[in-house]
Order: C-alpha cells, then sequence, then structure tokens
C-alpha cells in the first residue's frame, strides 16, 4: 500500500496544475538545467580528453616510452645495448648520438637538434621516421629534417644544409666551430610544431664521425615497449650503475599534470552548472509542499505514514533530476557524434596537432559525471522531501 501511495502521488504531482503553473514551469527549467549541465559536461570532458590523448600519442612518439641516459661521462656501448638485448628479448633498441646544432643557409642561423641512429632500427620504434622515409635509408651526410625546418629553409631534393657544431676545430692560433654540409633528403611531420622545427635525423656513422666517438659508443637508447610502467622497473634492476632509464611520462611530467589540474577544474566549474540546475528542484519541490500541505496534512491524518510522503517528494525529485540527467546523456552522446563525424569546428593543425576536433570519452571520465550528479540530485530531492513530514497536522487542519 506504501508504494502504490508513493506512486500515486508522483504521478499526480507531475502533471501540470494549471492554478499553479509557476510550479511546473519551475520543474521544467530544473529538468533542462540538469540535462545542459550533464551534455556539457559530457562533451566538454570529451574534448579535454581528447585533447590530452591526442598530446600525449604525439609526445609518445616522439619521445619513445623508455630511453636510456648516461649518468657520467662514460658513454652507452654496443655491449650494454646486447646486454639488455639479450635479458628483454620483447623489448625494440635504438641506439643515438645527439647534439645541438646551428642551421646556416645564406645568412639565415636558427638552432636544433641532431640526432644520429640506425634507420633500420628506427623506423621499428619511430611511426614518423617510417612514414617519412617509407622503404629508403639516408646514406652518411644525408640529412632528415622536420617539417617546419623544411619551410622555414626552402629546401629542395638535394639541397646542402650546412650545420654548424658546438665543438670546435683547432685552427692555426684558434679554434672555429666544427661546420658540416648535409644533403636533405626528406622531411617528417610529427604534429607538433615544437618537434617539426628543432628535430633532425642523420646517420650513426655521420655522427659520430663529426664528434669524433669510437664505434659502437652511444649517448642514448631509445627503447619501445608496450608495457613501459613495468618494464622501467624491471631495466632498472639490471642497468649499471653509469645508467639510467627514464620514461616518456617522467620526461614531460609538469605538461600532463598541468592537463590533469586543467581538467579537474573544468569538472567541477561546469558541475556547478548542475548545483544551480538542482536549485530549481530544490524550489519545485519547497513549492509543491506548500501548495500541497492541507493534502499532505489530510492524508496523515487518515493514516499516511510520514516516511510514505518523504519517499513520495524525493522520488519526485528524483524522477525531474534523473530524467534530466537520462536527457542529457543522449544529448552529450549525440553532440559528440556531430563534432567527431563532421568538421563543425577547425583547428590550425600547426598548433593543436590535428584540425580535426579530437573526441574521446573515457569510462572514468562518464562515471564520474553520473555519479557526481546523482549525488546532486539527490540531495536537492532530500531536503524538500523531509520538510514534507514536518507538516504539523491539526494546525494546517485547522487554519485551512
Amino acid at each position: 500500500m506504501q508504494g502504490s501511495l508513493s506512486f500515486y502521488l508522483v504521478t499526480k504531482y507531475l502533471r501540470f496544475d494549471r492554478s499553479q503553473p509557476f510550479i511546473s514551469v519551475s520543474a521544467l527549467l530544473a529538468f533542462a538545467g540538469v540535462a545542459i549541465g550533464v551534455m556539457v559536461l559530457l562533451i566538454a570532458m570529451a574534448i579535454m580528453n581528447g585533447f590530452d590523448k591526442e598530446f600525449e600519442r604525439k609526445l609518445f612518439t616522439m619521445n619513445y616510452p623508455l630511453t636510456l641516459h648516461s649518468n657520467s661521462f662514460i658513454s652507452i656501448d654496443e655491449q650494454d645495448v646486447q646486454k639488455l638485448q639479450a635479458a628483454f628479448p620483447h623489448l625494440l633498441f635504438s641506439p643515438y648520438i645527439s647534439s645541438q646544432v646551428i642551421l646556416k643557409k645564406g645568412t639565415k642561423l636558427e638552432g636544433g637538434l641532431l640526432f644520429g641512429v640506425d634507420f633500420a632500427q628506427e623506423k621499428q620504434i619511430n611511426s614518423i621516421i617510417k612514414e617519412a622515409l617509407g622503404e629508403r635509408n639516408l646514406s652518411k651526410y644525408d640529412i632528415l629534417v622536420g617539417q617546419e625546418i623544411k619551410k622555414s629553409y626552402y629546401l629542395q631534393d638535394d639541397e646542402k644544409l650546412t650545420l654548424i657544431f658546438t665543438q670546435n676545430d683547432p685552427s692555426g692560433l684558434s679554434l672555429i666551430p666544427k661546420m658540416k654540409r648535409f644533403t636533405y633528403k626528406s622531411f617528417f611531420t610529427s604534429g607538433l610544431i615544437a618537434y617539426d622545427k628543432v628535430y633532425m635525423y642523420t646517420t650513426l656513422e655521420s655522427l659520430a664521425t663529426i664528434l669524433g666517438y669510437k664505434q659502437g659508443m652511444y649517448d642514448g637508447v631509445h627503447i619501445y615497449t608496450q608495457n613501459p610502467f613495468e618494464d622501467i622497473e624491471k631495466i632498472k634492476a639490471v642497468l649499471p650503475d653509469h645508467i639510467s632509464v627514464v620514461g616518456w611520462w617522467q620526461m614531460n611530467g609538469n605538461f600532463f599534470a598541468a592537463l590533469a589540474l586543467e581538467k579537474r577544474a573544468l569538472f567541477i566549474v561546469l558541475m556547478l552548472i548542475i548545483l544551480i540546475a538542482s536549485l530549481n528542484i530544490v524550489s519545485s519541490l519547497l513549492m509543491t509542499v506548500m501548495n500541497r500541505r492541507h493534502e499532505i496534512a489530510l492524508l496523515l491524518s487518515l493514516g499516511a505514514y510520514r516516511d510514505e510522503i518523504k519517499k513520495a517528494f524525493f522520488t519526485l525529485g528524483c524522477v525531474i533530476g534523473g530524467s534530466g540527467m537520462l536527457f542529457g546523456i543522449l544529448l552529450g552522446f549525440l553532440g559528440i557524434f556531430i563534432l567527431g563525424s563532421f568538421s563543425l569546428v577547425d583547428l590550425p593543425a600547426d598548433v593543436y596537432g590535428s584540425s580535426k576536433l579530437p573526441l574521446e570519452l573515457s569510462l572514468v571520465d562518464f562515471l564520474m559525471i553520473v555519479t557526481g550528479a546523482s549525488i546532486i540530485v539527490g540531495l536537492s530531492s532530500f531536503y524538500p522531501a523531509y520538510k514534507a513530514t514536518k507538516i504539523d497536522v491539526l494546525e494546517t487542519l485547522r487554519n485551512e
């Protein structure tokens, strides 16, 4: 009987009340406010998460999952690499040499970072390099540059580009920087201008000859693994003291910490939309209680339980807020589908790394939105339901 009375009251109070239309309008505004808040939250979190994943993929490619560095003046040699390959046969290794350089063409000078790599190994772990070269490999003193360098220097195929190194050559009574002309062969596009404007690649042999490295000596080793968080601890356990290993997330920790903080702040701010909308639920239910207090008092005098009245108004608030949540979820997924399927928003690719709006709603974000909205709706429904049970039956029936 309790359940049937609560159901009757909920269906009755949900109907449009012509004598008090403002109550129904307030409930409708609460429904719309919750729906819009949930929709905006879903789309905003999908965009934020999409940008996070997009930047993560770009940084992951150019920074590599794991990287070995030397902690001292002792370089990493071929024996160290072979030992690691034997210990971890499931990993892919690409040794490298690096040097800061100045690019020179005519009177134009700009700084850059040159890597000497074995392209056969590098293409196995770097899809950007593989896409740029295809089946080709560079010869000695050939160079692969970023797209922005190509544009800045107007490079043509097989054109010469002079690089000035930080090491010096003795000449008479003075020292002059080492200079070497490289042959431009191709360019790569990482999607991030910070890399396309600085990074360049040549062969290990080329850079080792210029810098005076002995054969089999390296500055570091790029490592590809599908489980970097697990493998980094295993590699640390077998590394000699003069070698350390870092993960891509450690090299860009501040950047991803800032993105996470921005995402949390946006979630809290947008959740306030639902909180403000829930105030309409409170006001709508309180007006319903005040407008129906004579009816509630009469029901209580006839034997209705106070818990039954509380359940009816609590359910009424949850129906208004819950239906708004469901409608907002439908609108949110519809908005994500439309934004992801049609080019309604064009982004500058050189700034964001992609001309298409990235959208990727994670399950965790979805559950957080649903949970947060449910808690707000539940709390907004509880107080009016509690006030409905505090009506003084005798006083109300005497005066009304």
